[in-house]
């Protein structure tokens, strides 16, 4: 057990446990030779898809917006639990686990090619994860959940008494299933090598925030009152975290398991990788996390004032953001309000303006010295009908008052799109169109 004011040596941080995240076990490592030829036969589509010259117009759009070169807004719409509603159980032909899993993934490719519209490039490769465990606390999260298979679930926090229960704490190591993560990316390369750059490639993490591990641990009610009633307590269980993040970064890199995310990966709340600005120049194979690009958030603060914010979070996710050649910064949060404090990050390129955003405010504050990722309101898009009119307005009125930005506008957080997969297709239709509108009348 650590107690809360140390932490494990990079050495403590293991990576020879078969903790299963991902749900595969090696008892999933087999594929029958019908779902090995529905896959080769999506691969040959995806990889058609790649080779098209506007794909690589497309990554050259990109590698120019992270760059900070005025470019047209440059759209992605991502339909996230919408995909269940253009990719249903009917189209799908696989019957093994990992065969239907990556049937998904290039039924996903193929839409996003071939009939999505925005400006997400098709990549020529694809990527199998390792298997790797949950985080474990060294204290046990009890979740109760509904019957549904998406439905709601409460959780009881295990830290209770800051006293007590804090150095029960401890560091969660990553452990790796090398016997699933080696045998899944056999049954790729041997699937439809080929036709596709299989790589074994992990991203080790979406956001290295650290307030959604405090709610998890102390509950989000006790959050808010914890800044008033328990501040030093709170402000031990973020150093805490922040300390755990930074030493999974030190074992990513010293174990030589990072990758390169200047592609097709997915940077921050929004937007892809692509950039001559990293790796770094000295760059010479070994990836480091200074070649990379980072991300925090703090969505889970929205009702915290900027003042608290400052005092509590700023200085746990600063040395985070301090290991990455460029950096993000958040996601559902409205920034505007602790703008002052976010702009002191690191290497700062890509700031999140979510629907609850000031959008004049932020649009002000960002200039053309930062990519302002818009994030329009998705519930226009849980119609089964559209309100054409009615988005191409907003979409309009929020690239006119951007239109001095460096702009990317990003669809996501869809949890339904009214089971019409047309609406994604109609929205980035819309969103491309004004796109090309608002640039060509500025220009």
């Amino acid at each position: 057990m650590e107690n809360y004011g140390n932490g494990p040596s990079t050495g403590q941080l293991q990576s020879n446990m078969r903790k299963v995240l991902t749900g595969f076990t090696p008892e999933d490592l087999e594929m029958s030779a019908a779902d090995k030829q529905v896959l080769r036969q999506l691969a040959k589509k995806v990889a058609a898809l790649a080779a098209r010259p506007e794909m690589a117009a497309k990554r050259e759009l990109w590698r120019k917006l992270n760059m900070l070169e005025k470019v047209r807004p440059v759209i992605l719409c991502s339909p996230e639990n919408g995909w269940n509603e253009i990719i249903t159980e009917t189209e799908m032909m696989c019957k093994g686990k990992i065969a239907r899993l990556w049937e998904m993934d290039l039924r996903k490719e193929i839409f996003w090619g071939a009939e999505m519209g925005d400006d997400r490039p098709v990549a020529p490769y694809f990527d199998v994860p390792c298997t790797i465990s949950p985080d474990d606390w060294g204290v046990e999260i009890i979740e109760h959940k509904t019957g549904a298979q998406d439905g709601s679930k409460a959780w009881e926090p295990p830290i209770k008494d800051y006293d007590k229960d804090l150095p029960k704490l401890e560091m969660p190591t990553i452990n790796i299933d090398w016997e699933t993560s080696n045998g899944s990316y056999d049954i790729a390369r041997e699937t439809f090598g080929d036709i596709l750059q299989v790589r074994q490639k992990s991203v080790w993490w979406g956001s290295m925030g650290i307030t959604k591990e405090i709610v998890k641990l102390r509950g989000l009610m006790n959050l808010y009152t914890d800044f008033y009633d328990h501040p030093d307590g709170l402000k031990h269980l973020m150093a805490f975290i922040s300390r755990t993040n930074l030493a999974k970064l030190d074992f990513l890199e010293e174990n030589n398991l990072l990758h390169l995310n200047n592609d097709e990966t997915y940077i921050g709340s929004g937007g892809f990788g692509f950039t001559d600005e990293l790796p770094r120049a000295d760059f010479e194979g070994r990836v480091r996390t200074l070649d990379l690009w980072g991300f925090t958030e703090s969505q889970e603060t929205v009702n915290v004032s900027p003042e608290m914010y400052a005092e509590f979070v700023f200085p746990a996710e600063k040395p985070i953001m301090e290991r990455f050649g460029l950096t993000c910064y958040g996601c559902c949060e409205e920034v505007h309000s602790r703008w002052h404090v976010v702009q002191n990050h690191h290497n700062l390129r890509r700031v999140s303006c979510s629907p609850w955003a000031d959008v004049e405010k932020m649009s002000a504050y960002l200039e053309d010295r930062y990519i302002l990722s818009l994030k329009p309101i998705p519930t226009p898009l849980t119609n089964p009908v559209l309100n054409k009119e009615s988005i191409r307005s907003e979409i309009r009125r929020q690239l006119e008052m951007t239109r001095d930005n460096v702009v990317e506008l990003i669809m996501k957080d869809n949890h339904t799109i009214g089971n019409n997969p047309e609406n994604v297709v109609e929205w980035s239709r819309i969103a491309r169109e004004e796109a090309i509108r608002v640039a060509e009348r500025h220009s």
